[in-house]
């Protein structure tokens, strides 16, 4: 099958068509590295969130999970690092006052060059600023007085709240070593230059587990989470071919990290991180803990001692898994009657709309609406009674609909509609009472 040249401005257009993606705050001219989720964009959005959710913490005894403030003590960020280095180079350019990320000014100029530009900066080829450091936390106020007393920062990973609820979480829910939190939820990052659609945005929502284990084990659970977390995506239907693990060299390990390996995935500008799995070792329960004065040890019932377990972190976005299912999905392809199509083909457990149903005929619209009424009860069904037939099919391939139901005139009489396959495009008659199982053996 064939491909745009340039995907990305192709599924950009299709997402805003559509109802997947729109800038946010468009009316006002937009907002850079922010987006906004349309209808389909934010069932989306969910299905991946609960499908994470569900093989995190549902379908585990291990695992628990929590959902904390956005807005935390300031000494939170100071205890963890962030506020003195939590930080990317910036340089400006002297003739057109553009900024970049100075560690990647060489991927700029590779686009560039992909584009048939000039070399130099990547805008205009001006000189360039000493590199300085730009912290990306979104400072605010509590309260009604702005003053350095009242500073506060947007959280810039989910992470730190689960480290500060460890002593509560692992009281509360009696769970022993080894065990995990999770949480999903909104971060913000105040990138100096937000790219690739979502793929890098200054609001973003993240997926993240702590397992907590002992230090003997470590070693164990890191081969474990990054195996299990890989093919995570390949049962969300991501192509395997496209996807890799790749270890960290040491000079990208964070300087907490004793291991961490990404999962990376083949995107149309280059092999990019998905999700990491790093040990981030015992640093950010004892950093809490001496900053606090709080004890964040465990307790071992068994050894009767105190320790501070050894944390392995699964850390994945939200945005960028859902930027993967759409550019993995794509395809365009030229039928038998020469017309041109775009599909997406999303695997059914995460097409935002997996059932269509149809009426041949206005004149059929009201046993039509009852049918999807009934199939809504089991699956994201969608009505359509606009236009040809054939043009509705179009709407559907486009949105990733796998399975398409038309009520037609014979339904009346033998009680059957037609059912027509998105990706091969076949179709077959299926009876009313057992649609359903129908539908549902080809979802698994």
């Amino acid at each position: 099958m064939k491909k745009s040249e340039n995907l990305m401005e192709t599924l950009t257009g299709l997402c805003k068509r559509r109802g997947f993606i729109f800038p946010s705050s468009e009316v006002y001219g937009g907002i850079n590295g922010f987006w906004d989720y349309g209808p389909l964009g934010a069932e989306l959005k969910k299905t991946i969130k609960e499908a994470w959710w569900k093989n995190m913490v549902q379908d585990r005894d291990d695992i628990v999970g929590i959902d904390s403030s956005i807005v935390m003590h300031p000494r939170v960020w100071e205890a963890s690092g962030h506020v003195d280095s939590f930080t990317d180079p910036m340089v400006d350019c002297k003739e057109c006052k553009s900024r970049y990320r100075a560690d990647k000014l060489q991927e700029y100029r590779e686009e560039l060059g992909k584009k048939g530009k000039a070399e130099g900066c990547p805008s205009c080829g001006g000189e360039l600023t000493e590199a300085r450091k730009f912290n990306l936390m979104f400072k605010t106020f509590v309260g009604p007085v702005e003053s350095e007393a009242s500073v506060a920062y947007l959280r810039p990973e989910t992470c730190q709240s689960i480290f500060v609820n460890f002593k509560q979480v692992q009281t509360v829910s009696r769970k022993k070593v080894p065990f995990g939190i999770a949480q999903m939820g909104k971060s913000f990052r105040n990138e100096v230059t937000p790219r690739n659609f979502i793929f890098r945005s200054r609001e973003f929502e993240q997926m993240e587990m702590e397992f907590f284990c002992q230090q003997k084990d470590e070693d164990q659970w890191l081969d474990y989470w990054k195996q299990s977390r890989f093919d995570w995506y390949v049962e969300m239907g991501v192509k395997k071919e496209k996807l890799r693990l790749r270890q960290q060299t040491p000079d990208e390990l964070a300087h907490y990290a004793k291991a961490a390996f990404d999962v990376e995935y083949e995107f149309p500008f280059g092999w990019q991180e998905l999700e990491g799995i790093a040990n981030r070792g015992n640093y950010d329960l004892q950093q809490h803990s001496k900053a606090s004065g709080k004890d964040l040890s465990y307790f071992d019932d068994e050894a009767k001692e105190h320790y501070m377990p050894v944390v392995i972190e699964p850390s994945a976005g939200v945005d960028r898994t859902l930027l993967t299912l759409l550019v993995d999905a794509y395809d365009e392809e030229t039928m038998e009657n020469g017309e041109e199509r775009s599909v997406l083909r999303f695997h059914p457990r995460v097409a935002p709309v997996q059932v269509g149903v149809f009426p041949l005929s206005k004149k059929l619209a009201e046993p039509a609406r009852k049918l999807a009424a009934d199939l809504r009860k089991h699956f994201r069904a969608f009505y359509d009674d606009a236009g040809a037939i054939g043009r509705r099919y179009r709407r559907q391939d486009e949105i990733g609909t796998p399975y398409c139901v038309t009520f037609d005139f014979a339904s009346q009489e033998d009680s059957c509609a037609t059912v027509r396959e998105r990706d091969s495009m076949k179709q077959e008659r299926v009876s009313l009472e057992g649609l359903v199982e129908y539908l549902r053996g080809r979802f698994e």
